[in-house]
């Protein structure tokens, strides 16, 4: 097949390049590097069934035939859709519809990538995907939560109008290699401060939950919905919960690290737990992550040690 992924050089776009790479496919990623960035894409520079293209999602664009679009774009941790608040919006809402119209003018198969944000702060535990979710709708998040509500609403009409043939993948918590270190989630962020010695900062009193997905358990998943002949959002996560503090001290344990864990205020609307229901999953894909917490920290380590390095000496370069 050839292939387009947008969002082609975020954490996910990327770890899906790779994949699809591997399994012979030819890949088009495009990507405005709002968020993303090239150095995840390094090592496909001279891969001869990829391409890259530097492109806004929201302006109409023709990238040719394609098999298959797996639509990833957006700014998708807090402190870049708090930041770009607009940006984020206009990808959700102008970016699915025109990702949507190119998989209808080649009848190609379609993959939207939402998110557990589309349950907001739930009142419902665990998350099934009957669940219609508790969004505060002008809040903080809005702009996240309301775009992936948009994205999700608009492939069931493309669907449902055009028969484009489409997916949903509501993902949950993911972190792994290729993650930006300082990008305001709780692995990451934890990973960076304990790395760097600094003050580990839990927001409230910890007692928050997520569930963490290894990515590449997550990009299995992504996989196997992909080839699922289903069209209504599939929840892809880790069924295993853990508290925020908890998380600090798994993170304390695997960097052998002297930092300190500190309370901050909770953000506004920060969900009080999190945990997806992945019976479906299960069912339809036969699938469900194998890669438990300790050891997906253990296997992030060395990319966030050799990322901070990099970034030491970029900043003394340039001092």
């Amino acid at each position: 097949m050839r292939v387009l992924i947008t969002g082609g050089a975020g954490f996910l776009g990327s770890h899906l390049s790779d994949a699809l790479l591997a399994e012979g496919h030819a890949v088009l990623a495009v990507d405005n590097l709002m968020t993303g960035s090239m150095r995840n894409l390094e090592h496909l520079s001279r891969e001869p069934n990829f391409d890259f293209l530097k492109l806004d999602v929201c302006e109409p664009f023709d990238p040719g035939a394609v098999d298959y679009v797996f639509h990833a774009a957006s700014p998708a941790s807090p402190v870049d859709f708090i930041a770009y608040p607009l940006e984020t919006l206009r990808t959700g809402a102008l970016g699915t519809l025109n990702l949507l119209e190119v998989a209808r003018r080649y009848q190609a198969r379609f993959m939207m990538f939402s998110t557990s944000e589309s349950y907001g702060d739930p009142l419902e535990h665990p998350q099934k995907e009957s669940y219609w979710g508790h969004v505060n709708p002008v809040g903080m998040r809005a702009s996240y939560d309301e775009a992936k509500r948009f994205a999700e609403a608009a492939t069931m009409a493309y669907h449902r109008t055009h028969k484009v043939d489409t997916r949903i993948a509501r993902i949950f918590n993911t972190y792994g290699p290729r993650m930006r270190i300082k990008d305001g989630r709780v692995i990451s962020n934890f990973l960076t401060q304990a790395i760097l010695g600094e003050d580990i900062t839990v927001y409230g009193d910890g007692s928050q939950t997520r569930s963490f997905c290894y990515v590449t358990d997550e990009i299995e998943g992504i996989l196997r919905l992909s080839r699922a002949s289903y069209h209504e959002p599939v929840n892809l996560g880790n069924p295993s919960e853990f508290t925020v503090m908890e998380c600090a001290r798994r993170v304390l344990a695997v960097t052998a690290s002297k930092s300190r864990i500190v309370l901050k205020p909770l953000p506004s609307d920060d969900p009080r737990q999190r945990l997806p229901d992945i019976s479906l999953a299960r069912q339809l894909l036969g699938w469900e992550p194998t890669i438990d917490l300790a050891t997906g920290l253990q296997r992030c380590l060395g990319f966030f040690q050799q990322a901070l390095r990099s970034e030491k000496a970029l900043q003394s370069a340039q001092d």
